[in-house]
């Protein structure tokens, strides 16, 4: 019994030196969690805007009519921007009597596209080219990136790598080394455009008005979108 007695607290104990705690650390490890931001600076490759046309006829079927022949002729003056026709979406059909004004009686037939271009540098020509087409309502354009993960990717080495920077300076200073990675969490992102093209009240306000006949194209600039990641990642340090 005695044998027993003295040889199970050493074989216990041998069994339990090499296992981790609930962090993950081992018995010469000390824990560091450290959080780091990242960031990385895209051009827009995708202008989102709505553009539409407004109609007029002496009856409900003819300025329907008016309205879908120039929402067509729109849609043949952006093919050659590459939009294709599953870039272009209806998003608006109206159809009112005039009760007032010099048009009274009249009715007024109005079809808004919402459309995605992806050749951004010429899409103040594609603007142009739809209103020649009979466009005379537009909203926006509205910038976005096609592939937002891609983009994102430097903020994501950069989040990691700041972390990984400090982790080494903290354990440089504590005459440390850091002997393993135990967890890497994400901390959300946040975007922005860092140039916008005009004013957001001027935008507004221009977007709300109908067009006139735009001559020359009109100067659409696509900025550039920052984009901010967290990261949290936590360490285990050991004595050199």
């Amino acid at each position: 019994m005695r044998r027993i007695w003295l040889t199970l607290p050493l074989a216990l104990a041998a069994c339990s030196s090499g296992k981790p705690d609930a962090r993950g650390l081992y018995g010469n490890e000390t824990l560091l969690s450290l959080s780091a931001s990242g960031e990385a600076a895209a051009v827009p490759d995708v202008a989102e805007m709505t553009i539409g046309v407004e109609a007029f006829g002496t009856d409900a079927k003819s300025a329907s009519d008016a309205a879908a022949r120039k929402a067509e002729a729109i849609i043949v003056a952006l093919a050659q921007f590459k939009v294709e026709k599953e870039d272009v979406q209806t998003s608006n059909l109206s159809l009112n009597r005039v009760d007032f004004g010099p048009r009274k009686g009249q009715f007024q037939a109005s079809n808004t596209l919402s459309v995605r271009l992806h050749d951004v540098p010429k899409a103040g020509q594609a603007v142009a080219a739809a209103t020649a087409a009979g466009a005379n309502v537009m909203g926006g354009p509205s910038m976005q990136i096609a592939d937002p993960e891609k983009a994102n990717r430097g903020a994501y080495i950069a989040a990691y790598k700041a972390a990984r920077t400090r982790a080494e300076a903290y354990a440089e200073a504590a005459g440390m080394e850091i002997s393993r990675v135990l967890t890497i969490r994400d901390g959300g992102q946040g975007s922005g455009p860092e140039a916008y093209a005009m004013d957001a009240a001027v935008a507004a306000a221009e977007a709300a008005a109908p067009l006139p006949n735009v001559r020359q194209s009109p100067v659409i600039l696509p900025g550039t979108q920052r984009t901010r990641v967290n990261v949290q990642v936590d360490f285990a340090l050991r004595k050199k």
